[in-house]
């Protein structure tokens, strides 16, 4: 889950690796840099260890090794509460394929898997259906037959990767957007919009205000708060099915490791 810096306000927050320094409206604002020189005039700042030299516009440090030009600090976003992040996942035998906690992952090809949104449930022999658990597929009837009745069987989704590049990919349904740190992220919207900060993105149609921490649509719609991305998930590559459980709750994708977050709960580092 991304990090973010907490602001003296407690209401404001910067991404992982900035700065909260102040602003000249009294409001928070980030610089760019991890634990930063905020200046005296309230829009610029300076890399750890230097000093801001106004006159000259420029950032200078005691030993006269470094003279880099002044950063200006972009504005905080408003912290949001943190939101449930689902960590559980059910991997399917490939190793490369998940489904949503809950689901059972069905064979629609030799080489695709489904998934079916009822907990161990029994796949059908067509690859397209399936039926809850303890019930059979009547494929002749479209039914799941069980001793006490019969039910029409549920439609299999595709499992499809959204491909970042040739070593990363996001799970279906999300867009590739990169994180700070210049690693991909994955947004967990389809066709979403990448905010600047590198942090959050915003749905299709929408543009990101870097002040109130809110997705704005074009016509002056309602907003809509910002959405967190998630470290994406290397391609399939020699993964072994599997996952790495945290404790009796929480388990994190095979390959992973279990780290605890902030806040106490579990996150994956990939």
């Amino acid at each position: 889950a991304p990090r973010a810096v907490p602001c003296p306000d407690g209401q404001s927050e910067c991404p992982d690796d900035a700065t909260c320094c102040v602003t000249g409206s009294g409001a928070w604002g980030c610089c760019p840099m991890p634990q930063a020189s905020c200046c005296a005039d309230k829009v610029h700042c300076c890399p750890h260890a230097t000093v801001c030299d106004l006159t000259r516009g420029r950032c200078v440090s005691p030993a006269g090794d470094t003279d880099v030009p002044l950063s200006t600090a972009f504005p905080a976003w408003k912290r949001q509460p943190p939101a449930p992040v689902a960590l559980r996942q059910v991997l399917c035998p490939d190793g490369r394929s998940a489904c949503p906690d809950g689901a059972t992952c069905c064979q629609l090809s030799p080489t695709h898997y489904g998934c079916c949104p009822l907990q161990n449930a029994v796949c059908c022999s067509d690859g397209q259906h399936c039926c809850p658990q303890g019930t059979t597929c009547d494929l002749v009837h479209s039914t799941c037959t069980s001793l006490g009745g019969s039910a029409p069987p549920a439609a299999l989704p595709t499992v499809r990767d959204v491909k970042c590049d040739e070593e990363t990919s996001c799970p279906n349904g999300n867009t590739c957007c990169r994180l700070s740190s210049g690693a991909w992220g994955c947004c967990p919207l389809e066709q979403a919009v990448c905010c600047p900060d590198h942090v959050h993105c915003c749905p299709q149609g929408y543009t990101c205000d870097p002040e109130g921490g809110s997705c704005l649509q074009g016509g002056g719609g309602p907003r809509r708060p910002w959405v967190r991305k998630t470290p994406a998930l290397p391609r399939g590559g020699q993964v072994t099915s599997g996952i790495v459980q945290c404790d009796e709750k929480t388990s994190c994708p095979d390959g992973s490791t279990c780290c605890q977050l902030s806040l106490g709960t579990w996150g994956c580092c990939p």
